[in-house]
């Protein structure tokens, strides 16, 4: 019999795994959906936004989608528990109060982008209750969770690994990178280090297109040889610059605080390494003026506004 799935952390990476593994994981039980919201100003844990969660679950396939309430309800309900949440202390809450919750025998499955330290943390808690970890995260934009086309860099104990094995590649995912039977951090240090390979892309991005602005060369041309040279995220995201989608949308694709997260943690890998990420310090001081000028809005493409704005240029664009 397949096991019972269940899906924490409805955010827009969450939304399209959560498709995936109810259109493409051959589940014979419906998935069970959870998303949690955090009051800002407190960190108090509210109860979800129920309509927004059943209008997720209706644009599944009927029958196959199941929301609950609370994270006891997914714990007594899961054999295997995904979770994808903002940050360290999102997931640290709710694996607390999963765990106090009867969790034996569970598999806890996290595709979170945190700190290397806060997953060994969590993997010690969640094997000391009597229930296993696996280490998860994903590379990919919203757009590629919701094609399927994630890798997932996995990390954990076998047994487990392979029981989450047959969700990744094929269905959320394009393909798998393993660490089986190595540590969880090694995932988290893997995934840390490739997000500075996106942040040093934008922060080059912008930097090289506000000189052709400046220069006379034109920001067409290097959009041009951009787009020939290296196509696919490179290209992806000097659209979004040029065609001032880094400050016209509404909710951000990589949202500022998430990419700040992303840098200082990679920072914090390196100092404790004994090196320096030069290149992610230089952006992370552009995000505080992305932060700075659009808010919670802000997206990591707008590091191009920041580049502009210190070259004498307006934030926004013209496009």
């Amino acid at each position: 019999m397949a096991p019972q799935l269940a899906f924490v952390g409805l955010g827009n990476m969450g939304r399209g795994m959560a498709k995936n593994l109810v259109e493409k994981g051959e589940l014979d039980k419906p998935l069970i959906l959870f998303n949690r919201t955090e009051k800002k100003a407190t960190g108090q844990c509210l109860p979800f936004h129920t309509n927004q969660q059943i209008e997720f679950s209706q644009t599944l396939p009927s029958g196959k989608s199941v929301v609950v309430t609370t994270i006891e309800e997914v714990v007594s309900k899961s054999d295997i528990i995904f979770t994808c949440v903002g940050d360290d202390a999102a997931i640290t809450s709710t694996i607390d109060t999963a765990l106090a919750s009867n969790p034996k025998g569970k598999v806890f499955v996290d595709c979170s982008t945190i700190h290397p330290n806060t997953s060994t943390e969590l993997s010690k808690k969640i094997t000391e209750a009597g229930a296993s970890f696996v280490a998860c995260p994903v590379f990919g934009a919203p757009a590629a969770a919701d094609a399927g086309q994630l890798i997932c860099v996995l990390a954990g104990p076998k047994e487990s690994v392979s029981k989450v094995k047959p969700y990744t590649k094929g269905v959320m995912g394009r393909a798998d990178i393993d660490f089986i039977d190595e540590p969880v951090e090694k995932a988290l240090q893997l995934k840390i280090v490739g997000n500075t390979f996106v942040v040093n892309m934008v922060e080059a991005l912008s930097e090289s297109h506000v000189l052709a602005e400046k220069c006379g060369l034109g920001t067409e041309h290097l959009h041009g040889f951009v787009d020939a040279l290296f196509g696919g995220p490179y290209a992806t995201y000097s659209t979004r610059m040029l065609s001032g989608d880094y400050h016209k949308r509404e909710e951000p694709l990589f949202a500022v605080d998430l990419a700040r997260k992303d840098a200082r943690h990679a920072m914090d890998l390196a100092k404790t390494a004994g090196t320096r990420m030069r290149m992610v310090e230089v952006a992370d001081a552009h995000l505080v003026q992305v932060k700075e000028h659009k808010g919670e809005k802000g997206d990591i493409a707008a590091i191009y506004g920041a580049v502009r704005k210190e070259a004498g240029l307006k934030f926004e664009n013209n496009s």
